[in-house]
């Protein structure tokens, strides 16, 4: 009796639940594609991985906003979903937190605010791939641009949404060798291996373009932990040099001209990163004119698409400390929504093989991705700082009341370098 009871109880829970159930299956939403981002998001760089953190997250906002990735694979419209994960400055914790991403079924990994951490993950992947071809996954990479990530260690799993620091150089060096009056230059870098590449480029387009600079002093620093720069804007000072070449970012950029503000020096700053993170507001007034930065856009690039872009972040994130917004890192994740949706499908090769084909535009720009070494190739700007409301200059940085002026702009195909890969693709 009790057997009988209970099928005629299980038959009418059927009955009565069973289209509910039907109906909470076929309404339940397929989980996220996952987005790991591998960044440092505390120490003294933490701000500038925060700021990497806002701009994925407004592009991932904007996808999601739209209705997400459209799949034909049978698994419908998938929603992205940016994941946190703090590596401490430190490539020991990039690892684990790539093991960790992995582990949590993260198919693309973001990296981007240090090469060294770069070439660890890149390593990482590499193994990880080949070893477990069935957990697969991407690397896209939106700033560290030693040029060794995608010449000598170039990967298949690997794409670079910066231009690499050779890239950069050649842009400022398109400006530097237009000025008469310069004849000699301090070259000032954190110690690892972007600020070697810096160092070592700028020594060999200086021989190439402007023979007669006399490069008076060429010197790195230990990486995040100079806490006062004085001792160099000295050496800087006393060496006779009318301007100082880096590529420093974060913390390492901001006190160094804040040192330079302090002790009196008037040469210019052709920077990597001057336009970012405080920059503009710790050198204040002494940076007119003097200061300038290169970058893939500026907010003050020309035209109404680029100006209703800005104000679309602007709107997003309001507060001073927040404005500074990467145009690429709209761009990479762009890209990699418009592989996915043309292939059809997450299977990594299959992505992978369709990123290489990646042509993306957004506020006036477009940028494609060279197959060869999986180089993006996009425009590149040259600012110098300017008080705002100047000619040219609408929009200042992070409330400073200084901005920067377009002053030269090279095309993606005048920006373009050759490459030094061999690029093995699975089979």
């Amino acid at each position: 009796m009790f057997i009988v009871c209970g099928r005629v109880l299980k038959w009418l829970l059927l009955v009565l639940c069973g289209p509910t159930l039907v109906l909470a299956q076929t309404i339940t939403a397929p989980p996220p594609i996952k987005l790991a981002m591998i960044e440092t998001l505390s120490g003294p760089f933490a701000n500038t991985g925060e700021a990497v953190f806002r701009n994925l997250l407004w592009a991932v906002e904007r996808v999601n906003a739209r209705g997400g990735v459209k799949l034909r694979d049978g698994s419908g419209t998938r929603l992205l979903s940016l994941q946190r994960h703090d590596n401490k400055g430190q490539n020991e914790e990039a690892l684990s937190a790539l093991k960790a991403a992995i582990d949590d079924g993260a198919a693309y990994v973001l990296q981007g605010n240090s090469s060294a951490t770069a070439a660890a993950l890149l390593d990482a992947i590499n193994k990880h791939n080949e070893r477990e071809p069935a957990r697969r996954v991407l690397f896209l990479n939106y700033s560290a641009v030693d040029p060794v990530l995608t010449n000598e260690k170039c990967s298949f799993w690997h794409f670079r949404f910066d231009a690499h620091a050779d890239m950069r150089m050649a842009a400022l060096m398109a400006v530097l060798k237009d000025d008469p009056s310069l004849r000699s230059v301090y070259i000032l870098g954190q110690d690892y291996s972007f600020g070697q590449a810096v160092s070592r480029d700028a020594r060999r387009q200086l021989g190439l373009l402007r023979p007669d600079v006399q490069i008076v002093g060429d010197e790195l620093h230990p990486m995040g932990r100079v806490k006062d720069f004085s001792p160099y804007i000295a050496k800087i000072k006393a060496s006779g040099a009318q301007a100082v070449i880096t590529g420093n970012f974060g913390n390492d950029l901001t006190l160094l001209v804040k040192a330079a503000r302090e002790l009196g020096f008037e040469g210019r700053f052709y920077t990597f990163y001057g336009n970012a993170l405080g920059a503009p507001a710790a050198i204040g007034e002494a940076g007119i004119g003097r200061v300038m930065a290169v970058a893939d856009w500026l907010p003050n690039v020309p035209g109404p698409q680029s100006e209703a872009f800005y104000q679309s972040f602007r709107q997003r994130f309001v507060q001073p400390a927040d404005d500074y917004v990467h145009l690429r890192m709209q761009l990479m994740v762009e890209a990699l929504v418009q592989a996915i949706e043309q292939t059809g499908t997450l299977q990594p090769v299959a992505v992978a093989k369709q990123l290489e084909q990646a042509r993306v535009s957004l506020a006036g720009q477009t940028g494609t991705m060279r197959a060869a070494d999986h180089q993006f190739q996009q425009p590149l700007v040259v600012g110098v700082m300017e008080r705002q409301g100047n000619a040219g200059v609408k929009f200042d940085v992070e409330g400073s009341g200084f901005g920067f002026r377009v002053v030269k702009t090279l095309t993606a195909a005048q920006a373009e370098l050759p490459a030094r890969c061999n690029m093995q693709r699975p089979g």
